[in-house]
């Protein structure tokens, strides 16, 4: 997680976690206060594409 960060602005992430697996986030977000966006993680992958790229 130290060494995730936002791909816009290079700023910290927050992970929100919605469900889980022993030690894995199988759903969930990794959120960039800065920039307000939220990068989804599905099936314990983080989706780390500049907001434009997310749709």
């Amino acid at each position: 997680m130290s060494i995730l960060v936002c791909p816009v602005c290079k700023g910290k992430l927050e992970l929100k976690i919605e469900k889980e697996n022993g030690e894995e986030i199988t759903s969930g977000a990794l959120y960039c206060a800065r920039c307000k966006v939220n990068y989804p993680i599905t099936d314990t992958i983080p989706t780390l594409l500049p907001p434009e790229r997310l749709n």
